[in-house]
């Protein structure tokens, strides 16, 4: 704390900084309170004319969090204001660390809780006053934090020693000769927590101390005090919490208890200690527990800490820390709205970085650079001469300038955050609350952040680069290379300096899949290839865009690295999918080893349709029932992958595609439905001579399942009357076969490791949401043939057996057929068909002519004729009944149902939207926009559909469409409302 704050509030003055503004609205509330039979303390205080009346009224309208404190005892702010900070503070402390012999937990916690709320308004009241300045407040808010980490330990040791498993050799003293110590790190160890800073701790034991050889079980005891220490910190009650604990810092927290003993400890740091843990111990201080232990263990730490000879290696180390930040979007630039003050450029977080690196360079010769406070270190760093009087003077204004900041920011509602409001009323209301015009606020917040960006980047700028055969690749720096922005035009990128931030970005971290050290390192072996593989793809700046947004989306992309570090022809695929079929590109960076199928010979050597013989050996070799789901739902997105590198690649046509991916459906299907039965039956038996079909509905009834689609499914069985299964847990045959659908269901589409099998539609079963998930045969056809309705036969139409018993089948085959061939009154199914259209039409009209399934004249117009045919001619007609869409129009055309210009008509735009509908589905993952999308892909797009360019597909499209629109007006009827 300063030193000249004794005098503290009795003579409170605007020494250092300016009291909060305030309006009407801030002085009003502030009348309230003192009016209140609580505030009679505190009226002694707020005498009309002194700074108090000013600075109440600027934290009741700017504060929140602040306000609440107040008034929910105004007679402790009345305290507060009678004394000096120092006399309050301390008085604070004593209770604080006399709550560690409270003698029960809610006592315990209670005490530490409003304590708590005491110290922040305290503090709050001084540093807003301008009695504490910026180092005086970091200061008390760690003090207050030593006090709570001391009586939590001292609680969990009192727990310990009445539970009789610690005794100590000193009783009214037991931390002396424990053995075990809490460190603190961070901002905590160096003393400057902000006020809603986490601690960071590490605690660490030595189990033959005097205070743990008592301990049976030495490792259960120090977790068990730990333990107590986060609770009576960390647990909100109806008082709040105290602290938010975090022991995350501790040597591999994932493998490691919570409590180390101190020799494991060393071990570790001096074997696979990181740069970045040097620099979180730089700051380490022992806070609570046994003092002469912990600073022991740090002194045998000091060597891993501090290098015998300058450590210019640490640079890059603690440079790829820093470039950690930008993976948020947002923290690249200097803006004030929303801007991070800690994390963001020119933020906080350089600061310390650009002290740390140095400290961890030349601190093992200068032992003078081994403090831990932000603000001395720029003093010694400068007193040395490795940085100059005005650089540690500018870094230093602007350190307290973005703390002071950080601190208003978390006194409006006590959270853990940096950011400033974004919007423009917030951040007036901010700026005044800082005592500041919106106008001066940000002119002085950016000045310091571009200050502090400038130094930053200095320091940085000598961190190596990349190269390539085809040039110079440099990435360092924040200026752009000359050199590597003419290499990156000759690898054939359209615009060089794009390319350069994006990479540069990657280098910085600012993507979650490059934040790990060994992703940073492959990514630095793997640009020069992967920038060549990117500009022998169509669209290399399309391509490399894509590969960054992906690594903005995944979490880790070591194993996606690795693959393609060591494959050329996987990476210039990869490329070409980046860059004109971005869903596939998607794909790899999800999910890198559908790769593999390109080079399994079993996959790359077999047909596109040849799925079952690939598949079904595979999957029978799982035993593991979740492990078999798992793995049929990675095998699936590799054969519909493989499906898309064969389009792109011009193996397999377009029109081939439904076909392709209605066979892997079914094969999985078969699959997975004779496995869910097996497991059934494990519970339930079996039901003697009943049978299961699944029918197919929509596209995957008519053979033209797309990338995305989800499956129309209808489930049949058969079974006697009055059946019941022969299994341990027998079921009546109407239950069993609804359960086995809802397992089947489940295994198809519940998300896992490997996302989904398929999304599964029942919506077209009889009666629709309201009907059981499991129809018998004779139900279904009693349905069908008395109670369906018209669209509903029109969906039947194209149905069709996908997987199940073959003689339920045979038998439900017979049977569409039967419903589908009724006789039907054509004006009727014309006018029905025609005003179906207009309802689709009006809930989902389409956005634009390349929307082709529900724009007019799309897919639905084409589907609607074909139905309709079907629907009154296959009495007399049945080869119409059970063929996909452009069959049913080629055989109405045989049959002379439609003229052969009518036939051709149609037939040539539904084949031209189905085969686009596949590609969009298979290469782009939302709505095609003409205006957004890159030339190359369109380009692309029309090469792929065999015309010489997009002008003439889209002009093509749209003079189908509207033929298409007015054979349906003719044959079926004029579309209400459209």
């Amino acid at each position: 704390m300063a030193d000249d704050i004794s005098t503290g509030f009795p003579i409170l003055a605007s020494r250092l900084r300016a009291i909060p503004k305030s309006g009407r609205i801030g002085a009003k509330r502030v009348a309230d309170l003192l009016e209140s039979e609580e505030a009679s303390a505190l009226r002694q205080q707020a005498i009309p004319g002194t700074p108090v009346l000013d600075l109440l009224a600027g934290i009741a309208e700017g504060s929140p969090f602040l306000w609440r404190l107040i008034q929910r005892d105004p007679a402790a702010l009345g305290e507060l204001l009678a004394a000096s900070v120092e006399h309050s503070f301390a008085a604070i402390l004593e209770k604080t660390i006399a709550a560690g012999e409270a003698g029960n937990v809610p006592r315990t916690m209670q005490i530490l809780r409003r304590m708590r709320m005491r110290s922040a308004l305290l503090i709050g009241l001084g540093d807003l006053g301008g009695v504490l300045d910026t180092v005086a407040v970091t200061r008390a808010l760690s003090d207050f934090a030593d006090a709570t980490v001391a009586a939590a330990l001292r609680f969990a040791l009192r727990t310990a020693e009445a539970a009789g498993s610690l005794r100590f050799p000193d009783t009214a003293n037991p931390e002396q000769g424990l053995g075990l110590f809490v460190l603190a790190l961070g901002k905590h160890g160096a003393q400057e927590l902000n006020y809603s800073s986490d601690i960071d701790l590490s605690i660490f034991y030595e189990p033959d101390a005097p205070g743990f050889s008592s301990a049976a079980d030495h490792s259960r005891e120090a977790v068990g005090v730990v333990k107590t220490i986060v609770k009576l910190l960390n647990e909100r009650t109806a008082d709040g919490f105290v602290q938010r604990v975090d022991l995350r810092l501790r040597p591999d927290p994932g493998l490691t208890p919570v409590a180390m003993p101190c020799e494991a400890a060393l071990g570790y740091y001096e074997s696979v200690g990181q740069n970045w843990e040097r620099a979180a111990m730089i700051k380490a201080r022992v806070v609570a527990g046994d003092g002469p232990a912990g600073n022991g263990f740090l002194r045998e730490l000091a060597p891993f800490i501090w290098r015998k000879y300058f450590d210019y290696g640490a640079i890059a180390d603690i440079h790829a820390m820093k470039r950690q930040i930008y993976a948020v979007r947002g923290h690249d630039e200097i803006v004030v709205p929303g801007h991070d003050l800690k994390l963001g450029r020119g933020g906080i977080r350089e600061i310390e970085f650009f002290v740390q690196t140095q400290q961890l360079v030349y601190g093992g010769r200068r032992p003078s650079l081994r403090g831990s406070r932000t603000l001395d270190m720029l003093d010694e760093l400068a007193r040395e001469g490795w940085i100059t009087q005005k650089a540690a003077s500018e870094l230093q204004t602007a350190y307290r300038h973005l703390r002071d900041l950080e601190h208003r920011v978390q006194m409006l509602n006590d959270e853990q955050t940096q950011k400033l409001p974004r919007s423009e009323v917030d951040l007036a209301a901010f700026a005044k609350f800082c005592g500041k015009t919106r106008g001066a606020f940000d002119k002085d917040l950016i000045r310091q952040m571009r200050i502090v960006e400038g130094h930053y980047a200095r320091l940085f700028e000598a961190v190596p680069g990349l190269a390539s055969s085809a040039g110079s690749l440099v990435f360092t720096g924040v200026e752009d290379d000359p050199d590597t922005l003419k290499t990156l035009a000759k690898l054939g990128f359209r615009n060089p300096p794009l390319v350069a931030e994006t990479v540069r970005g990657w280098h910085f971290g600012r993507r979650p899949a490059i934040t790990t050290p060994r992703a940073r390192e492959i990514v630095t072996e793997l640009v020069p290839s992967l920038l060549e593989a990117f500009g022998q793809a169509s669209d290399p700046d399309g391509a490399l865009l894509a590969f960054d947004n992906a690594l903005q989306r995944l979490p880790a992309a070591v194993e996606l690295f690795n693959i393609l570090k060591n494959n050329a022809d996987l990476r210039r695929l990869f490329a070409e999918c980046l860059g004109t079929a971005p869903r596939l590109g998607d794909i790899v960076a999800r999910s890198p080893h559908v790769l593999d199928v390109l080079i399994d010979q079993e996959f790359a050597g077999a047909g596109a349709r040849d799925v079952h013989q690939r598949i079904a050996p595979r999957l029978a070799l799982e035993r593991d029932f979740e492990l078999f789901l798992d793995r049929a739902r990675g095998l699936a997105r590799a054969e519909r992958f493989l499906i898309g590198t064969r389009v792109l690649s011009g193996v397999l046509p377009l029109d081939e595609v439904g076909p392709a991916h209605t066979d892997i459906a079914e094969c999985f299907l078969e699959v997975v439905l004779e496995r869910v039965r097996s497991e059934f039956a494990i519970r339930h038996g079996h039901v003697p001579g009943g049978e299961i079909a699944v029918i197919g509905y929509g596209k995957a009834g008519s053979c033209e399942i797309t990338a995305t689609s989800d499956l129309d499914l209808v489930i049949l069985y058969s079974a006697g009357p009055d059946a019941i299964s022969d299994g341990d847990k027998p079921l009546m045959a109407s239950e069993y076969f609804a359960k086995l659908t809802q397992r089947l269901i489940a295994a198809l589409s519940a998300p896992m490791r490997n996302g989904i099998l398929y999304e599964i539609d029942l919506r077209l079963r009889p009666s629709g949401k309201k009907g059981p998930v499991a129809v018998s045969l004779e139900g279904f056809i009693d349905y069908q043939g008395s109670e369906a309705e018209i669209w509903e036969h029109m969906a039947l139409s194209r149905a069709r057996g996908l997987a199940g018993d073959a003689g339920l089948l045979m038998r439900a085959r017979e049977a569409l057929a039967r419903i589908v061939g009724m006789q039907r009154e054509p004006s009727g199914i014309r006018k029905a068909v025609a005003e179906m259209r207009g309802l689709m039409g009006t809930e989902k009209s389409g956005r634009n002519a390349f929307d082709v399934k529900d724009w007019p004249g799309g897919l639905v117009d084409c589907e609607f004729i074909a139905q309709t045919l079907t629907l009154i001619y296959a009495k007399d007609h049945p080869s119409l009944i059970v063929r996909g869409t452009g069959d049913i129009l080629a055989e109405a055309a045989r049959l002379g149902l439609l003229d052969a210009a009518e036939a051709e008509t149609i037939i040539e735009g539904w084949r031209l939207q189905s085969r686009l509908s596949q590609a969009l589905r298979l290469f782009i993952s939302d709505a095609f926009d003409e205006k957004s999308s890159s030339p190359v892909f369109r380009r692309r797009l029309a090469s792929l559909l065999d015309y010489p360019d997009f002008t003439h597909l889209k002009s093509d499209l749209l003079a189908g469409q509207k033929q298409i629109r007015d054979l349906f007006t003719r044959l079926i009827g004029p579309v209400p409302g459209g």
